[in-house]
């Protein structure tokens, strides 16, 4: 509990602290809106000054003059201003936001001044709504701190700000009345508002101020140019009601100088009023945020004692059960990540669990974690169990896989030997042709046969000793396919493939070239086609204008044939997919399927290891069994079409 109370204290102070620093910004920032705004309003009355006195030359020097200090305020305005985040409340970055909007209406505001014909009222009410845009910002450095002191001293600071410019908005009316000789339309009432509003703030400033602070106002906005600035405003309100021309002095001419002049002293005095309040603002708040700090840094010394204090109690009182937890959670974790998968792996090969006794975990304790402990070694023995009944269960399969192929095999090879008699004794061109469409039958049945064994693992039965022409290989293929008469082959000249895959290479192009013509439309072609790959390879690629796949399923296609899949219910699913993925993977081919406009495309792409020279059929020996003359009548009329397009003659269904 002392914990959890000193942790609030730290937060506590730390938020007071944050918030102390936050009012410290934007103190700062009020102090570059008090200078913006004095240099902005010299401007203003010296604008006025200036077009009240007909655009003169000589006022306009000291005019052009104030641009400079302006323009450097707001630049320093802007650097503060960028600090202001939304962190510093909701209002303070809005506002921040609305002064620097206003900014560039200074420019503007200049050049309506200097090249128009602008009156005194309108170039007064220019700058005045910048500025009372800019002053507003002063009540915004209290938020967010509770100290009522600090809150006071904002409250005066912002009744000066207000009566600083009141005060400044009457020396540049009365200047422009006296450089005129009297008080345009509008003018009057709004130098007399200006007077109402200045005494009104100054009486709200005593209101809140500290006797310090007003004891400081009244030896600061005093002196003998206070004094004649008043007598200069009572005269000039006398004339003004009577009718007169302004005349405040008849023995001088620069009567709107001398009016400057005087009134500076009481608008220069509240300005410095402005400047030391906020002074004593800045160090007030950087007072409560150092005096936050502390308490935030004593409050979390003390916790942090306290924390010690029970940290080595726990520790000590912990130390016995720390061990034996850790030394389960690591062998666990062993287990999990290595042992258990190398097991299975082991058992997967060996087929029998025989042997391989699980060492239980080295926690021998007999509280909860060893009771745990033993938990997880019974867990890992069941594993063991489990894999090595489901290693048996896959041999089994893969025995009842080669089991049957083998003795469907056999009876399809005989069948394919008797059907091979008789194609050699009869003489009758349709019984001929029957024959032969048996022959090829039993052909891809034989290939059925062989994806159970290569489901099981199993090598291929037949194999071939020398290197075999890449055209013997595709007619091979096209032999054990039905509707191969719609395949067109485009081959490239004098490539051979290995006699080690020949058989392998056939069943995986059969098996391709099956699924591109059961999914085309039966009156489209299917196009067998080569390229050279730069790494010596080769590339065979089988496209079909048939009913395509997703974007899904093509990247789950792609995935199946990119890796050896295991043997599950989805085999029989994707029979043809899992056979070509694992007679590629047997040789280091590579199969990728495309989409393309019109159907899919899949490729075929031969290592140069696979691949040899061929001489060609007149300078080598076939390496599939040359068939027997047949009939005309059992060639369809496919074998008539120009070079590309040919039918594989039933014989390549024979045994090697």
């Amino acid at each position: 509990m002392s914990i959890v109370v000193g942790a609030q204290q730290v937060i506590t102070s730390w938020t007071l602290a944050g918030q102390y620093q936050r009012v410290m910004d934007k103190s700062e920032l009020s102090a570059s809106v008090t200078e913006l705004t004095h240099q902005l309003a010299l401007e203003r009355d010296l604008a006025v000054h200036y077009v009240a006195a007909g655009r003169t030359p000589e006022r306009e020097e000291p005019l052009r003059a104030q641009f400079g200090p302006v323009d450097a305020a707001a630049e320093a305005f802007r650097e503060k201003a960028a600090t202001i985040t939304p962190a510093y409340g909701e209002s303070a970055p809005t506002l921040t936001r609305q002064m620097l909007s206003r900014l560039p209406e200074i420019a503007a505001t200049r050049s309506t001044v200097l090249g128009s014909a602008l009156l005194a009222l309108p170039t007064v009410t220019k700058y005045s709504q910048i500025i009372a845009v800019l002053t507003q910002f002063h009540d915004e450095i209290g938020k967010g701190g509770d100290q009522e002191a600090l809150a006071g001293d904002v409250a005066a600071l912002s009744a000066l700000s207000k009566a600083y410019n009141a005060a400044s908005e009457q020396r540049g009316l009365l200047a422009g009345a006296a450089a005129a000789g009297r008080f345009q339309s509008g003018e009057l009432d709004r130098f007399i508002a200006a007077r109402a509003r200045q005494e009104s703030e100054v009486t709200v400033f005593k209101s809140v101020a500290t006797p310090d602070q007003r004891q400081l106002y009244d030896d600061t906005v005093t002196g003998t140019l206070v004094d004649r600035a008043e007598a200069i405003r009572l005269r000039a309100l006398a004339q003004a009601a009577d009718g007169n021309r302004i005349d405040i002095e008849p023995e001088r001419q620069d009567d709107a100088d001398h009016w400057f002049e005087a009134s500076s002293g009481s608008v220069n005095g509240i300005w410095t009023m402005q400047r030391r309040l906020g002074e004593e603002i800045n160090v007030h708040s950087r007072t409560l945020k150092d005096a936050a700090r502390r308490d935030a840094l004593l409050a979390a010394a003390y916790s942090l004692l306290l924390l010690l204090a029970v940290l080595i109690i726990t520790a000590i009182m912990a130390r016995s059960l720390v061990s034996p937890l850790r030394r389960l959670r690591t062998e666990a974790l062993h287990i999990a990540g290595a042992r258990l998968p190398e097991t299975v792996r082991l058992l997967r090969e060996r087929g029998d669990e025989t042997g391989l006794v699980p060492a239980p975990i080295g926690v021998d304790s007999h509280d909860e974690i060893g009771e745990v402990a033993r938990a997880f070694d019974e867990v890992h023995r069941e594993a063991i169990r489990l894999a090595g009944e489901e290693s048996r269960l896959r041999a089994n399969v893969n025995a009842m896989f080669v089991n049957l192929s083998r003795r469907s095999q056999t009876l399809v090879q005989r069948q394919i030997q008797i059907i091979d008699g008789l194609e050699q004794g009869e003489r009758d061109e349709r019984r001929l042709a029957g024959l032969f469409t048996l022959d090829h039958l039993a052909t891809r049945m034989r290939r059925n046969n062989e994806n159970l064994l290569v489901l099981a693992g199993q090598d291929a039965p037949r194999r071939w000793n020398e290197p075999v022409g890449l055209g013997d290989v595709v007619r091979a293929a096209l032999s054990e396919v039905e509707g191969y008469e719609r395949v067109a082959v485009k081959l490239a000249d004098g490539v051979a493939v290995s006699g080690q895959a020949v058989n392998d290479i056939v069943h995986l192009l059969a098996e391709l070239i099956e699924n591109a013509l059961a999914f085309s439309p039966y009156e489209a072609r299917v196009t067998v086609s080569t390229g050279t790959l730069e790494s010596g390879g080769l590339m065979l690629s089988i496209d079909d204008t048939g009913i395509g796949m997703t974007q899904d399923e093509l990247e789950q296609a792609n995935a199946r044939l990119a890796r050896t899949p295991t043997v599950d219910v989805s085999v029989s699913r994707r029979m043809g997919l899992f056979v070509v993925a694992r007679l590629a993977q047997r040789h280091g081919v590579r199969v990728r399927l495309r989409s393309h406009a019109a159907g899919l495309t899949a490729i075929v792409l031969l290592p140069g290891s696979l691949l040899h020279p061929h001489l060609g059929p007149a300078q080598t020996t076939p390496a599939f069994p040359t068939p027997a003359p047949q009939p005309a009548a059992f060639f369809p009329p496919s074998l008539a079409q120009p070079s590309g397009f040919f039918t594989p003659p039933p014989a390549f269904s024979t045994t090697s």
